[in-house]
């Protein structure tokens, strides 16, 4: 019977890529996505998923909301049942604004997305994974944090903010939970060829190139391989791997 994993932010880009990697390996996936016009790329995304053999199921739901993360999680019970195997906290969102003229609902929108959701999720799905989990049989809980929450980036104060909290809590929680048959790791992703990038002209996308030591912009299969690894490494708990070219070294 295939396990089952949850990933929120799964309609486009990183998320989708991950979502399909997910099927790949043989999870039966849930796709949380937030707005309807996502919902034709989230259906399209879950019909590449159920090549490999697996179902999968859509919800919208936004994740800022305690209760729509209820929901959420209640979906998925309904569906696959209690066996939660994997959670992937990947929504997210950017206000790209200075911090005199930021307002206050911005940045607040900005961390209820990026970090609020992550503690929901994971504080509802964190019971079912316990019944379950053992040295044997681990569950797994990735969240996506950033190259901005290990360095400052101008104009992105509260996502650096929000991309550093995941990291601090997702520590915390790997040292917690670690006798218990859960990893809890991160993913902070360097500069990425997405939807946002694409919009970009070519001298600047050759002069953000120019910045990565190894020379070139990623790809979302970087960070769809670099969740594989994670979700098979067992020994590899509160860690942050960040495949960034070399732009960030820790």
């Amino acid at each position: 019977m295939a396990k089952t994993a949850i990933i929120t932010g799964g309609s486009r880009g990183l998320g989708a890529a991950m979502a399909k990697k997910l099927g790949e390996m043989g999870f039966n996936v849930v796709l949380a996505y937030h707005s309807a016009s996502s919902e034709k790329l989230t259906e399209e995304v879950a019909a590449e998923i159920e090549k490999f053999g697996v179902e999968t199921l859509i919800v919208r739901a936004d994740v800022s909301k305690f209760e729509d993360c209820e929901k959420l999680v209640k979906a998925t019970i309904d569906r696959f049942g209690d066996r939660i195997s994997v959670l992937v906290n990947n929504a997210g969102i950017t206000n790209n604004c200075n911090w005199i003229d930021i307002t206050p609902d911005q940045y607040e929108r900005v961390i209820a997305t990026n970090l609020m959701s992550f503690m929901h999720m994971t504080h509802l799905v964190l019971p079912y994974m316990i019944s379950h989990s053992s040295k044997d049989d681990q569950c797994n809980i990735v969240n996506i944090s950033s190259v901005g929450g290990l360095t400052g980036v101008i104009n992105q104060a509260d996502y650096c903010a929000s991309k550093a909290g995941v990291i601090g809590m997702s520590r915390a929680l790997a040292l917690e939970y670690a006798g218990k048959g859960i990893r809890v790791n991160c993913i902070a992703p360097g500069m990425i060829m997405t939807d946002m990038l694409r919009g970009v002209n070519q001298d600047e996308l050759n002069a953000l190139a120019a910045t990565i030591p190894e020379g070139y912009i990623g790809g979302v299969h970087d960070i769809a391989d670099a969740m594989e690894y994670l979700l098979k490494a067992n020994y590899v708990t509160g860690q942050v791997l960040s495949p960034n070219g070399g732009f960030v070294m820790q």
